[in-house]
């Protein structure tokens, strides 16, 4: 059932894919040189390619397995398009698309699913303001990867994956600042994921996963009782971020958690030791 698969919350592979060096996908900007005034080369020439590179080459071509040199593995070209992803966040729209099939040509076992989900989570939870991104990306493409092992469908591997963070959060909370650090990290990017990953019921229906908002509700629990000044700034955070979807959504279940939370929120702020 649905609820069974977003349960999740409550590397390695070695295969080969010829990527061009370069190609109208992955070109990093150039600066332009003027033409020698006495060139006889005309700016109207096809646009040059290697010999036998095709512009629509996938992971399908069968001649790949013969060749070796200058080829991605399956982390380096996800890590690579992660870091342009980065850099040029604009390029979602245009490149994702090409990215997912790529992807269903390539991610075809286990393991090799599990080590894009690592790459993805990493980057979404330690890149400053990728966990937005990495949430789009995340929803994405949970909806056009084709793999769907019994060891679980991206989606879930992923919510398994955010489980383990999840699960560490009270010694989080309590820890040094820079296990602090990651910690929020993980809970803004959950926070993203909540507003972003899209949940289709069984009659065709777009919901957000009810799994990720009972999460949230303990990591805010659990941040508001270890409530130093980077706990609360974050536990802050995620309320501008999801708040109002919180409580829409709570009110709609005739639940007052929000009150709950504000309460606690003013009692923290009257009692602990924390910078005004």
């Amino acid at each position: 059932s649905e609820h069974q698969q977003q349960t999740g919350i409550s590397s390695g592979s070695q295969d080969k894919v010829p990527v061009p060096d370069s190609g109208p996908e992955m070109d990093e900007p150039r600066v332009a040189v003027a033409p020698v005034v006495t060139s006889k080369l005309s700016v109207k020439a096809p646009e040059f390619y290697p010999s036998g590179y095709s512009q629509n080459f996938t992971v399908s071509d069968s001649s790949f397995d013969d060749r070796c040199d200058g080829y991605m593995t399956l982390a380096e070209y996800v890590q690579d398009f992660l870091n342009h992803l980065t850099e040029q966040p604009g390029c979602f729209e245009t490149e994702i698309e090409q990215f997912a099939e790529t992807l269903n040509g390539w991610v075809t076992a286990d393991e090799a699913l599990q080590e894009l989900v690592e790459l993805v989570y990493q980057q979404a939870t330690s890149v400053p303001n990728f966990s937005y991104m990495g949430a789009r990306l995340c929803n994405y493409l949970s909806h056009h990867l084709t793999i769907n092992p019994q060891s679980g469908n991206f989606r879930q591997l992923l919510l398994q994956r955010c489980r383990t963070e999840y699960e560490n959060r009270d010694e989080a909370t309590k820890g040094d600042e820079a296990t602090r650090k990651q910690f929020h990290a993980f809970v803004l990017f959950l926070a993203e994921l909540y507003l972003n990953l899209e949940i289709k019921g069984t009659k065709g229906q777009v919901t957000r996963a009810d799994i990720l908002q009972e999460g949230l509700r303990e990591l805010l629990n659990a941040l508001l009782s270890n409530p130093v000044d980077s706990n609360l700034i974050c536990a802050v955070k995620l309320l501008k971020l999801t708040g109002s979807v919180l409580e829409d959504t709570w009110k709609e279940k005739g639940k007052n958690d929000m009150e709950e939370v504000i309460q606690r929120i003013e009692n923290v702020v009257l009692d602990a030791n924390c910078s005004r």
